[in-house]
């Protein structure tokens, strides 16, 4: 690179503050690493245990990109081997199912995409680099791993919160994934990095590697954790990938904003801070509004913003308030014509609004279908017909527009 590191202070203290749980072994040390004017290795790595990214891993690539723009050296690793053997955090009920290199290669298919509106991968003068830890876990010897897991005691591993969950349980705990712990902290020394990325709930992990990277090279690294996307009052995690809650990248602007509006409001400040580009003082200015529904749609489109540009955050804004406020249509709702009566059930199936005839009846009770042109009346006849122009919600965000021709 021909350019010099930027080591300007503010920048810096912004990084190192917000969206930040905790830098070890001290903040004051990487304070003064990113002001040296050394160029620093820095990576995130992600396990590919789903098809989709969401909100709280675009967190940190938010904070990655603003490394990569002082012209650090920036790494996103894709855990397409240590996605095999399954990480361990959060599983305290079970271990986690091990996926096929198959699931694992589809899995990673769109990440990039996901993640190019937060961070710049193409960027020529200092590009991402994308690596992969199968590259070098699947060289390991069994030689290699056991010289490996003898830098650890069986001690420090089954001090972890969710092995002892288990034990005390009496739930299985599976050997191998006390391994995963040594693969991921083997990246550090792979790639022979200078910071790792990580949320709180990969600490251990990360620290294992700082570990392995003082008593295999000698080097320090520093542990950059930034703060996990929670429901301060129950203490829920937002996002989750491997479960397939949450918000995702790779939902379409209409989704990802209805998906906003439908968080908590004790959640607004966190996602505010962590997941816009807004200055921390307007967000502040926000959120005191008396009315937190104006903050959540200002939320929502701020967000719906980065992804799908300001025009698609507009328009996924108008759907919702025609949709929600107005009890409207939004436009892309699906439109059937009609001769003669017909049954809904039949139709909802035809136009896969539905299931199956359980999925509709199961709506039915629930009291889950109504006609918005009729004053949002509730279809509770499983053998209701349509015979005329009729605007039917199904669920919550299912729509259909029936015309009599």
């Amino acid at each position: 690179m021909g350019e010099s590191i930027d080591t300007n202070k503010e920048k810096i203290e912004e990084i190192l503050t917000r969206s930040v749980a905790e830098i070890l072994p001290t903040k004051n040390g990487l304070r003064e690493a990113l002001e040296s004017g050394k160029r620093l290795r820095i990576y995130i790595g992600t396990d590919a245990t789903g098809t989709s990214l969401h909100l709280g891993h675009a967190t940190n690539y938010m904070i990655l990109e603003k490394l990569r723009k002082l012209r650090h050296e920036v790494i996103f690793l894709v855990g397409d081997f240590t996605a095999r053997i399954g990480d361990p955090t959060d599983k305290n009920e079970s271990a986690r199912k091990q996926l096929t290199r198959e699931q694992v290669v589809e899995n990673v298919k769109t990440w990039i995409a996901q993640i190019k509106p937060v961070i710049d991968v193409d960027n020529e003068e200092n590009p991402v680099r994308v690596l992969y830890n199968n590259d070098w876990l699947s060289a390991l010897t069994f030689e290699d791993v056991i010289n490996l897991a003898s830098n650890f005691t069986v001690q420090q591993m089954i001090e972890r919160d969710m092995f002892q969950a288990r034990i005390q349980s009496e739930k299985p705990l599976y050997l191998h994934e006390m391994f995963y712990p040594l693969m991921q902290g083997y990246d550090s020394v792979a790639m022979d990095v200078d910071v790792e990325m990580c949320g709180m709930d990969q600490k251990f992990n990360a620290l294992a590697g700082r570990t392995l990277l003082k008593k295999l090279k000698n080097k320090e690294k520093f542990v950059f954790i930034t703060t996990l996307l929670e429901n301060p009052k129950t203490g829920e995690k937002m996002m989750s990938k491997s479960l397939g809650t949450g918000i995702f990248l790779d939902f379409d602007a209409d989704q990802m904003y209805g998906a906003l509006m439908s968080q908590p409001d004790e959640n607004m400040k966190q996602l505010f801070t962590d997941c816009t580009r807004l200055e921390l003082k307007e967000i502040e200015e926000i959120l005191k509004t008396d009315n937190p529904r104006d903050a959540k749609m200002r939320l929502s489109f701020e967000i719906v913003k980065i992804y799908h540009g300001e025009k698609s955050a507009k328009s996924a804004e108008e759907n919702f308030v025609l949709t929600f406020q107005k009890k409207g249509m939004p436009e892309d709702s699906v439109q059937v014509q009609i001769s003669t009566a017909t049954l809904l059930r039949d139709l909802l199936l035809q136009e896969k609004l539905v299931s199956s005839k359980t999925d509709f009846k199961r709506l039915v009770d629930k009291g889950a279908i109504s006609i918005l042109s009729e004053d949002n009346f509730i279809i509770q006849d499983q053998d209701f017909s349509c015979d005329r122009d009729m605007d039917i919600k199904i669920g919550k965000r299912r729509f259909l527009k029936v015309r009599k021709v």
